[in-house]
């Protein structure tokens, strides 16, 4: 492992503040309030359309509430430079191809770019931090391999170490494992609860309440634009809730050591459905 990682940036804490967006005249987020701490996964869970990816533009400053306010530490982002902001705050997508067939370790150096800018070439320091975190992502043994050659369980950690070479502590995510197969899924949610216990802060939207379970500390339920719970994952998602967010009845299913739920139909399923 290299010995030159970065010097970790301030723990900040993102908020929301009685945010109301609309879209075109229409209603989109209704008095939404919301703060992701340190050492925090915050999964935003609901129906589509109900407002999450609109909430995560918000929190990465990409658009502006039509009133209330969101704020990095007390600091309105609108008050941030991009690539201020950048330092503290960033994006990791839904897994994705490039059309170009770049190195791993190439990926994670754009991370560099709020450090370097777009013509300096990277030093020594940049080099060793993007060793550090393709090392501590365990997939240093990737660094040489074609972006467009890895497993999509891979990309998806190649774009957490981008993220972290930032030097990032606030990581936002919009559904991160779409597209990933079930061992890849559990992976990832793991690498997301060794974050938070290093104090990093995650807030994911997810359309999968087990998720949620697995790797969030707290569950935030958006419904037609509106926060309607906020607590603790085991708290939150629960059958009555699920009925809330997606008009389905289910029956929760705990294992023996009480670590993991699961939740399956509380009726027959509609033969129309069975055979979709």
């Amino acid at each position: 492992m290299s010995t030159h990682a970065p010097t970790p940036a301030a723990a900040f804490e993102l908020t929301v503040e009685d945010v109301h967006f609309a879209y075109r005249g229409r209603p989109v987020l209704r008095g939404v309030s919301l703060a992701i701490h340190p050492g925090e996964v915050v999964s935003l869970l609901g129906a589509n359309g109900a407002g999450k990816t609109t909430l995560l533009r918000l929190l990465l400053g990409l658009s502006r509430p039509s009133t209330g306010r969101v704020c990095l530490n007390g600091k309105p982002l609108a008050r941030y430079g991009r690539r201020e902001l950048a330092h503290h705050l960033a994006y990791v997508p839904q897994t994705h191809i490039t059309p170009f067939p770049y190195k791993v370790q190439e990926i994670v150096m754009l991370g560099r770019l709020p450090h370097t800018g777009l013509t300096h070439s990277p030093s020594r320091h940049d080099r060793d931090v993007v060793a550090e975190m393709l090392d501590r992502l365990g997939i240093a043994g990737l660094a040489e391999r074609p972006y467009t050659e890895i497993s999509g369980g891979e990309r998806q950690l190649t774009l957490i170490a981008r993220a972290l070479a930032q030097g990032a502590r606030l990581l936002v995510m919009d559904e991160p494992v779409s597209g990933l197969d079930y061992g890849n899924q559990l992976r990832f949610l793991a690498h997301l609860r060794a974050l938070a216990a290093d104090g990093y802060s995650v807030v994911k939207a997810t359309h999968h309440p087990e998720h949620a379970l697995l790797a969030a500390t707290r569950v935030a339920l958006l419904c037609d634009g509106a926060i309607v719970r906020d607590g603790p994952a085991c708290d939150v998602v629960t059958p009555a809730t699920i009925r809330q967010l997606y008009g389905v009845e289910v029956t929760a299913f705990q294992s023996p050591d009480g670590q993991a739920t699961a939740f399956h139909p509380s009726a027959p399923v509609p033969p129309s459905i069975r055979q979709a």
